[in-house]
């Protein structure tokens, strides 16, 4: 838990990530589409992957536990909760707060 976090904490947006996940991928696309230079951490590609996958799962309550995706070191979700946050006009202000966008 404690590496999951240092790591979300060190950039505005942090996305752990699967690196075939389909949905991981939706959320890395949107986020590079908006201009976000967000911190991806592949966890089947990471020697403590299995360790951070299973404090992501203790954190979100489910399993897979990605894409997680943290913005201003706080957890807000999967793809799910990104997607609505976006669908609502609610997303870029977020990364805007965060400082992961400067418009």
């Amino acid at each position: 838990m404690e590496e999951v976090m240092r790591l979300a904490s060190q950039r505005a947006v942090t996305v752990f990530s699967f690196s075939s996940c389909c949905m991981c991928y939706s959320v890395k696309s949107l986020f590079s589409e908006l201009g976000v230079d967000a911190a991806i951490h592949e966890l089947d590609e990471d020697p403590s992957g299995a360790e951070m996958a299973n404090a992501l799962v203790g954190l979100l309550g489910r399993k897979p536990p990605v894409p997680a995706i943290f913005i201003g070191g706080r957890l807000v979700g999967s793809t799910d909760k990104i997607m609505a946050l976006h669908l609502g006009g609610n997303l870029v202000p977020l990364l805007r707060d965060a400082g992961a966008l400067w418009l």
